[in-house]
């Protein structure tokens, strides 16, 4: 069970940049999935996550209109889309996935090795 992820890298405030996480040895389609991050000296802080059970997709408040997180499951792959970057978003950011919302969002069992996301002008 392996969870990877790709796409991070520098951009400048208001860019845009889109994570991907590619799973496997288990199918994303019957899993929740969580995105998560983490910025230097801040704990780790939960970005989005999409229920397995009906698609539906939480945010939290500060990337809210901003990110959307999505799956592709013909790819076995999860999404994360960000726009209008900003410089507070600078963290490694980790997809993660586990059987329910409630274990995902709380202490996901799958975790990737995270992608860095630097926002500097």
């Amino acid at each position: 069970v392996q969870l990877v992820e790709s796409g991070g890298g520098l951009v400048q405030p208001g860019g845009s940049l889109r994570l991907s996480c590619v799973a496997s040895g288990f199918t994303l389609e019957n899993v929740a999935i969580a995105w998560f991050r983490q910025a230097p000296g801040k704990e780790r802080e939960g970005v989005s996550c999409l229920d397995a059970s009906d698609d539906t997709t939480y945010y939290t408040d500060s990337v809210k209109g901003r990110f959307t997180i999505s799956r592709d499951n013909a790819k076995n792959t999860v999404f994360l889309e960000m726009n209008s970057l900003k410089p507070e978003d600078t963290a490694v950011y980790y997809c993660a996935a586990d059987g329910s919302l409630g274990r995902v969002a709380a202490n996901p069992a799958y975790w990737g090795q995270g992608t860095q996301v630097t926002v500097s002008s």
